[in-house]
C-alpha cells in the first residue's frame, strides 16, 4: 500500500505555479539492453538516469515541443539536481515502465518525476526527481521561454 500511496503521490504532486489542465503523464515501456546491465546482469545504477531523460524528453514532446526547439528559443536547459531511491534491481530483459510527470515549475526550473516499474510484475523499481534550468546561450541562469511556458499549460504565463 506504501509503495502505490507513493507512486499516486508522484503523479499528482501539485506544482508550484497552477498548470490549466491535470498533469498528464509520459509513460514508455522500455525493453532492459545487456549494454545496460553489469557482470550479473543487473542494470548499473546511471541508466535510470537516461531512463529519466527518455522519459522527460517524450513529456516535453507530448507538450508540444521538442528540446530541440527549446534550444531554437535561445534557452538551454541543463540539470541542476537528480535524486533516484532504489527500491528493487532491474534486470537484462525485463520490460521496464516509465512514468513520467512535470511536478513542480518555476521561472527558470521545472521539476520531473518518475517511476520505473517493471511493466510486466507492476513492482515499483526506482522513484526519481530532476530539477532542470533554463540557461541563456553564455550558460547564465535565464527565465524559460514564455512559449515553453505556455506550451506546458502554465495559467499565468
Amino acid at each position: 500500500m506504501d509503495q502505490l500511496r507513493h507512486r499516486i503521490e508522484i503523479l499528482v504532486a501539485p506544482a508550484l505555479v497552477p498548470l490549466l489542465d491535470p498533469q498528464p503523464a509520459c509513460v514508455l515501456d522500455l525493453r532492459v539492453r545487456y549494454a545496460e546491465t553489469d557482470q550479473m546482469g543487473v542494470v548499473y545504477h546511471s541508466n535510470y538516469l537516461i531512463w529519466c531523460e527518455v522519459g522527460r524528453t517524450e513529456l516535453i514532446r507530448q507538450f508540444g515541443r521538442s528540446y530541440a526547439e527549446i534550444e531554437r528559443l535561445g534557452v538551454g536547459l541543463a540539470v541542476s539536481d537528480a535524486s533516484l531511491r532504489f527500491l528493487a534491481p532491474a534486470r537484462y530483459d525485463d520490460l521496464i515502465r516509465v512514468t513520467t510527470t512535470l511536478t513542480e515549475i518555476r521561472s527558470r526550473t521545472m521539476t520531473f518525476g518518475y517511476v520505473i516499474s517493471h511493466a510486466e510484475r507492476s513492482v515499483t523499481l526506482v522513484t526519481a526527481t530532476t530539477t532542470l534550468i533554463g540557461l541563456d546561450r553564455a550558460g547564465k541562469v535565464a527565465r524559460l521561454p514564455t512559449a515553453l511556458r505556455r506550451a506546458l499549460g502554465l495559467a499565468d504565463v
